[in-house]
């Protein structure tokens, strides 16, 4: 199976091909100029590399949130179009179980410590809030996940941390002095998402038999923008 993955959730982005669970290849997107500028470059740049016409691709995966509104609405709407053109199969993958899986399946020396603890993936939402999801390691190695996407305030988040939980992601930045003691912190090199992890999710999906409508396929915002919080209140005043 041959599989582009895109991934456009953070400040600087990726792009990956895999074949089957195998790394091809796996450029970062310069968060400067924007990512919608550089990704399409950067995918045509992979597929030339590896010698892969369009057409022969089987799966186009993507971050599908939460993250960044601007470079969501970027990448799903490259993956869709793509997809469509060469009428492949497209899947979207929330962005915090790829935190929780890198961190798995990472190179961590913590996870000898933390095999059935919870993993909090957390992301910064703005406004003294996270991004936050939970999972944890199953027995075969795959991830079940402990709670849905949402957003929480992030004193909220610390309080139900507890001795021996393994954190992930770069929601950590803004509180990292301020974690419980005996929390585990994943290696900051897999606190960004990467599509290499979002290219494997994908393919797991797929051979379990999920699979993503193109036309109903949208980004995950799981809140309002700013703007749109300010318009609302607006609007009740």
């Amino acid at each position: 199976m041959r599989i582009l993955a895109i991934e456009t959730s953070s400040a600087e982005g990726s792009v990956a091909l895999l074949e089957d669970s195998r790394l091809v290849g796996q450029v970062l997107l310069s968060a400067q100029p924007r990512i919608a500028q550089t990704l399409v470059p950067a995918i045509g740049q992979q597929l030339a590399q590896a010698g892969w016409p369009l057409a022969e691709l089987d799966l186009v995966a993507v971050t599908q949130g939460p993250g960044s509104f601007t470079g969501l609405r970027a990448g799903v709407t490259v993956a869709k179009s793509l997809a469509y053109a060469a009428r492949l199969e497209v899947l979207g993958v929330d962005t915090l179980e790829v935190l929780a899986w890198q961190t798995l399946h990472g190179d961590q020396p913590q996870l000898a410590e933390s095999a059935s603890a919870p993993v909090h993936g957390v992301l910064d939402a703005q406004r003294g809030d996270l991004f936050h999801a939970t999972f944890r390691r199953e027995p075969d190695d795959q991830l079940a996940r402990l709670s849905p996407t949402a957003v929480i305030a992030a004193e909220r988040w610390l309080a139900h941390l507890q001795a021996g939980d393994l954190v992930t992601g770069s929601g950590l930045r803004a509180v990292l002095e301020s974690l419980p003691e005996r929390v585990l912190v994943a290696d900051p090199s897999v606190w960004l998402p990467r599509a290499a992890a979002v290219g494997r999710l994908a393919r797991r999906d797929f051979l379990a038999g999920r699979r993503d409508d193109l036309w109903r396929l949208t980004p995950n915002y799981f809140r309002p923008s700013a703007a749109e919080e300010k318009a609302d209140l607006n609007a009740r005043r």
